[in-house]
């Protein structure tokens, strides 16, 4: 899904062996939950130079910008609608982008109600141009990388991602209540950089736990325990407030790189 041009540096190596010396950008097109407002769209986040998207939230019109492989492979952690009503605006993200090839990838109970409710003919009338594949791990990923999942612990039930290349890891964690005794620690464990959500600060902990979301503290002990290299905080509450909603402090004494992620922030792993 990445094309080298003539005369690159690179044109004698395999493209896995090029990616375990360069640098991967992630991009965080999308870090709220629920419904956007005026600083943040939900949950979508993009390697464009693999052509990889995970969720498609309401930022899903920004992987237009990023859009840069012939093939698209958009992975689904759940089907609540802030993570998927971006799987209707493919019609807009596509155009004129010569993509011959985009898949949406889910468990197969979340596809079927997508097909069978968001694309329902009353609501959306057109099937949008992208085919549709249960997920089956592990998943074979451009630049010899691999994607495995793993359940999480949410209403209407949600999984969490781990991408690994020669080089490289990362796992994405969205929709969850973090706790050290998570069954998914182990799934995570030792990644470069860890996506996590965070919807609520400590103060918020018995909301948090009713909703099936997470907390500050309680998410940078699971990075401390899981020995992962960085953390970044999305899933953010759009009704909070300031430039510090999650009150990082409590979360860096116990694991200090940790970061809260915004929309349109790269992150390099």
């Amino acid at each position: 899904m990445v094309h080298w041009p003539l005369g690159h540096p690179g044109g004698g190596a395999s493209r896995s062996d090029l990616f375990q010396r360069r640098t991967m950008k992630l991009h965080l097109l999308g870090t709220t939950g629920y419904h956007p407002n005026d600083e943040r769209q939900t949950a979508c986040l993009m390697l464009p130079e693999l052509g990889i998207v995970l969720d498609a939230g309401t930022a899903m019109y920004r992987v237009r910008k990023y859009l840069c492989t012939p093939e698209l492979d958009i992975f689904l952690t759940h089907a609540h609608l802030d993570h998927v009503i971006g799987v209707t605006y493919l019609f807009d993200v596509l155009r004129d982008k010569n993509a011959h090839r985009v898949t949406v990838h889910a468990a197969p109970d979340k596809l079927a109600a997508i097909e069978q409710h968001l694309l329902n003919e009353a609501l959306f009338p057109v099937k949008p141009p992208c085919e549709f594949r249960p997920l089956v791990a592990p998943v074979p990923l451009a630049a010899g990388g691999q994607l495995s999942y793993f359940a999480l612990d949410h209403p209407g039930g949600a999984l969490g991602f781990r991408l690994d290349w020669p080089g490289h890891s990362m796992a994405y964690v969205t929709d969850t209540t973090a706790s050290t005794e998570s069954a998914y620690v182990e799934a995570i464990r030792g990644v470069d950089l860890l996506v996590h959500e965070c919807y609520f600060p400590d103060a918020m902990a018995d909301m948090a736990q009713l909703t099936g979301h997470s907390v500050t503290s309680a998410v940078a002990r699971l990075a401390h325990d899981a020995q992962v290299g960085r953390l970044v905080l999305v899933h953010v509450s759009p009704s909070a407030d300031g430039e510090d909603p999650l009150k990082l402090a409590a979360a860096r004494v116990v694991f200090p790189e940790t970061e809260l992620g915004y929309d349109l922030m790269e992150v390099e792993f």
